[in-house]
């Protein structure tokens, strides 16, 4: 593998490429203060004809901090489709990772936002405690498509004793309840039980009953 070889060109004399698929304007002015408060540390990628391969974000911001030259490598050891293939790369294998967040919290301790390219917003939205949802949340959804479109059966406890033994037996879950019209105020919690469950309940009962 060959050496790389940095060398400074005028930034007037690199060739954007047209069918750059980024859009990165909204970019420029966190790389600007990158490159103001670090310098221009990684150079920009080109081919053989100063047409860029890797580095459009970097030469805008160059360009807005007024520099006239910017430290770049020469690509010679590639195909033009292994050219085209290594702009996607670059841009969306950077996507892929993931932050650790708890080490990330460690690391932004003390450092002011400008400098790492997080906004102050972003940092405190990153490390917010999520709001509590006091209400509970229902295990099934009861929506219009289940009563219109599925088979149910209604059952009815006159007694509490007899709603808690079903509670268990038939596995009832909590469902959220239709908005009621005027008139037909809802009354009580809406449940939704499994039909295989009490079919299964019942051919044992009466299978009992038959004995």
């Amino acid at each position: 593998m060959d050496k790389l070889k940095i060398e400074y060109m005028n930034i007037d004399d690199l060739i954007p490429y047209i069918n750059n698929p980024r859009v990165n304007d909204h970019a420029v002015a966190k790389v600007a203060s990158s490159i103001k408060n670090f310098g221009f540390k990684v150079p920009v990628l080109i081919d053989n004809k100063n047409e860029i391969i890797a580095g459009h974000v970097r030469i805008k911001a160059a360009k807005r901090l007024g520099m006239k030259e910017v430290p770049t490598i020469r690509v010679e050891d590639l195909s033009p489709m292994q050219v085209r293939a290594f702009r996607v790369a670059d841009n969306k294998t950077a996507e892929i990772a993931d932050w650790d967040f708890e080490l990330l919290e460690l690391e932004l301790e003390g450092l002011e936002d400008e400098f790492t390219g997080f906004d102050l917003d972003e940092i405190e939205g990153l490390f917010a405690e999520p709001e509590k949802d006091d209400e509970e949340k229902p295990e099934v959804e009861f929506t219009k498509e289940v009563l219109e479109e599925s088979q149910y059966v209604v059952l009815y406890f006159d007694n509490i004793m007899d709603w808690q033994v079903a509670q268990e037996v038939f596995e009832i879950k909590t469902v959220a309840a239709l908005d009621s019209r005027e008139g037909y105020e809802r009354k009580g919690v809406g449940r939704v039980l499994k039909g295989e469950k009490v079919l299964e309940w019942a051919r044992r009962g009466k299978e009992s009953a038959d004995i």
